[in-house]
């Protein structure tokens, strides 16, 4: 006989730390002068500070 067990949404902060690692690069790229990489790593930090907010919002709800 097999039971359904109930597995809560759990969150982890993943996207918040890949975020700080890619503005963390997007700093040192800008300090060397590397503008190019520099925007390339700020957008995609900001594409996972959005990821993360929306999954956090998500787990709230649920």
């Amino acid at each position: 006989m097999l039971e359904a067990v109930a597995v809560p949404l759990q969150f982890t902060g993943d996207f918040l730390q890949w975020a700080i690692v890619f503005f963390v690069l997007a700093i040192i790229a800008a300090a060397v002068g590397a503008r190019g990489v520099a925007g390339i790593t700020m957008e995609i930090a900001r594409i996972f500070v959005l990821i993360f907010i929306i999954l956090a919002i998500v787990s709230l709800i649920l």
